[in-house]
């Protein structure tokens, strides 16, 4: 099965994290690919610490980590609001899955997505049936993307519309850089901004306003990475805000330094 592609969107830095590490995207089994974005593989063998940076994306991620002296372990990560963070040293790997937005839902039915919202929940309060050498130990990397597929089919997800419904809204968000106002989205999906916000706290884990802000500044830092001049002014009015001072201010805030301060770090 072909690599995903390893697009750099939400990573901070991407040119130099892929010096670090050896970092790679897989597709699921068929039958998981309506819940699942992406399986993603990291390896790495640092004679120095690093520190990885990541603008989250509005989706939970189940990860199995091995570090140096520690026993190998599994977790769940809510989206997380601000920047995730996560110091590398040594030898280590982690193999990790990356739900849809909207398709983690059927694998914990019983709480809303919300309830996982800006949380690291590891074993044995998630899943303490399931020994994660099995996936982290195939030397082959075949063999540990078959592991992941096995494990999720384990947990026998039953389709919900409802959550194939979210799925499909924030992927418009993501894809129409015109959807600027929950209101006037909600207006076109035909349903009140109460419904649509019961909807992403159910499925999502954030709400339609977070999704809308989070993958602006996606964008930013994507521009600010694979652009030498960026016209901020011009970005801020694509984007949606009202002036280039709410990009710099809501930028800022989310990667730690301004767009310009960053775009010159990288280039």
């Amino acid at each position: 099965m072909a690599p995903v592609s390893r697009g750099t969107r939400g990573i901070v830095d991407a040119a130099d994290l892929f010096a670090h590490v050896d970092f790679r995207r897989r597709e699921p089994a068929e039958p998981l690919r309506r819940y699942v974005e992406w399986y993603w593989l990291i390896d790495w063998n640092l004679p120095e610490p690093y520190v990885s940076h990541v603008v989250p994306h509005p989706a939970v991620n189940v990860v199995f980590q091995r570090f140096p002296d520690q026993e190998p372990f599994a977790e769940v990560a809510g989206v997380q609001h601000g920047l995730f963070t996560q110091k590398l040293a040594g030898l280590g790997r982690v193999c990790g899955i990356k739900f849809r937005p909207g398709g983690f839902s059927p694998f914990a039915p019983d709480r809303p997505v919300t309830q996982w919202t800006g949380l690291r929940v590891r074993q044995p309060e998630v899943y303490p049936d399931t020994d994660p050498a099995t996936i982290l130990d195939p030397a082959g990397e075949d063999a540990r993307v078959a592991a992941l597929d096995a494990f999720l089919l384990s947990l026998d997800p039953r389709p919900d519309p409802q959550a194939d419904l979210a799925t499909t809204l924030v992927d418009r968000i993501r894809t129409d850089r015109t959807i600027r106002r929950v209101t006037d989205f909600a207006r076109t999906e035909g349903v009140s901004v109460r419904l649509l916000q019961r909807l992403f706290a159910a499925y999502v884990g954030v709400g339609p306003k977070w999704v809308i802000l989070r993958y602006r500044i996606h964008e930013a830092l994507e521009r600010a990475e694979t652009e030498r001049a960026v016209d901020w002014a011009g970005l801020a009015a694509d984007l949606g805000y009202a002036d280039q001072a709410h990009l710099v201010r809501d930028f800022t805030a989310t990667v730690g330094v301004p767009p310009g301060a960053y775009a010159q770090g990288v280039h």
